[in-house]
């Protein structure tokens, strides 16, 4: 499989989401990390790991893309994984007394 180019114009929207997701991670990660520490509950700690690993997953993909000019495909992986086990922390912090 060749390495996937994108279209300036997709490129571009790609990168907005991206920074969207990265500054509504980023809120959603803060917010339950100062609710962790406001009440200690381990489930709002494992929810802020959760969404922080979420999160990371589209600031990782991107910066892999651009500084190891990894390809398309291996963006979108490395991003699914690192939902997958952001989902898996976050599903834990809802399971947690």
């Amino acid at each position: 499989m060749g390495h996937l180019t994108a279209s300036p114009t997709i490129t571009t929207f790609i990168i907005v989401v991206k920074t969207g997701i990265l500054v509504l991670g980023g809120l959603i990660t803060y917010f339950s990390y100062k609710a962790y520490r406001r009440t200690r509950s381990q489930a709002l700690r494992a929810l802020a790991i959760g969404f922080g690993i979420v999160t990371s997953g589209a600031l990782l993909a991107g910066a892999f893309d651009v500084l190891l000019e990894v390809d398309l495909a291996t963006g979108v992986l490395i991003d699914a994984i690192l939902t997958l086990v952001g989902f898996a922390v976050i599903t834990y912090s809802l399971y947690v007394e």
